[in-house]
């Protein structure tokens, strides 16, 4: 295992996968020329602080916070403009997670600068009380816009949505967890209450683009990435609800090697990715805003996290 005082200690990554040039429309302005946004991402880490051992069945060696927390630091160090992301279910899954609940995850995850998080279905495995003594380790906002949590011990710990702003681009978060029937026992989620996802997200949208003016929407999204079965997924979501650019997913450990491109009610584009689970790949989305009245392009890559240089 990993201790915290090694924790931000030099470690490599290799990074593989395409380069992926797409069109995306947006409204933007002559301010922005020349500048870039570079995101990146990971979802369903769940508890996963080491790499996996060298004779694990799958992913042999790969993985490991320090690894990705190297990455984000050499990243952060070439490009000026850089947002962190998680698409939910940073708990359970390691003896990390037995022994201490989430805290060491969401304090590493402090340490590496998130800007922000969903909460997955995996934040409700030790209740809400649970959640909320971890999430006091948590120095990054917390979302999720379709949870009623007032009168919850989760309400002081979970916002709706966030703006952040580089150089006047405006981008707005917000998150949408998974509806509990069938996934969350009742037990966990107490009074929480889950509302409908697009329709929260409809109106999120709405506040985001109308009234924070914001220039690009993510949707950090643990609904999953397609169902067969009528729950809401991600493909619903892109296709019912437009303004959304980038919607991160979780839950369904989905490894996307490219993103999905999805035509919403609008017209334009909504861009869908996922990076599987364990931590052992982070997602880099690079947002070109240097075009005057529409965003020229995104380039899309992964890195494998697994320890050569």
């Amino acid at each position: 295992m990993i201790t915290r005082k090694n924790f931000l200690k030099h470690a490599s990554v290799l990074a593989a996968g395409s380069l992926l040039p797409l069109n995306i429309s947006g409204d933007l302005f002559n301010r922005f020329n020349g500048q870039k946004i570079t995101i990146l991402y990971t979802n369903d880490t769940h508890a996963r602080l080491d790499p996996f051992p060298e004779n694990a069945r799958r992913f042999a060696g790969l993985g490991g916070i320090a690894r990705r927390a190297s990455l984000v630091k050499k990243v952060r160090a070439q490009e000026k403009n850089v947002l962190l992301l998680d698409g939910g279910d940073v708990f359970q899954g390691t003896p990390w997670f037995d022994v201490y609940g989430g805290k060491v995850d969401l304090e590493l995850m402090t340490e590496m600068q998130y800007d922000a998080m969903v909460v997955g279905n995996h934040e409700f495995d030790r209740g809400l009380e649970g959640f909320a003594e971890a999430a006091q380790k948590a120095g990054f906002p917390i979302l999720a816009s379709n949870y009623l949590t007032r009168n919850t011990p989760m309400h002081p710990h979970v916002q709706r949505q966030i703006i952040k702003e580089f150089d006047g681009f405006r981008i707005g978060i917000f998150g949408l967890g998974i509806q509990f029937n069938g996934v969350v026992d009742p037990k966990l989620y107490g009074e929480v209450i889950s509302q409908d996802p697009v329709s929260v997200a409809r109106r999120g949208v709405e506040s985001l683009r109308n009234f924070h003016y914001c220039d690009y929407v993510i949707c950090l999204s643990h609904l999953g990435f397609q169902y067969q079965n009528g729950r809401i997924d991600d493909i619903t979501l892109a296709t019912s609800v437009e303004g959304i650019d980038l919607i991160i997913g979780g839950h369904t450990h989905t490894f996307l090697d490219e993103p999905v491109i999805i035509e919403n009610p609008s017209g334009k584009k909504t861009t869908i990715t996922h990076m599987g689970h364990s931590g052992v790949r982070v997602g880099r989305i690079d947002i070109d805003i240097s075009g005057i009245g529409q965003y020229t392009a995104i380039q899309s890559r992964y890195y494998i996290i697994d320890g050569q240089s």
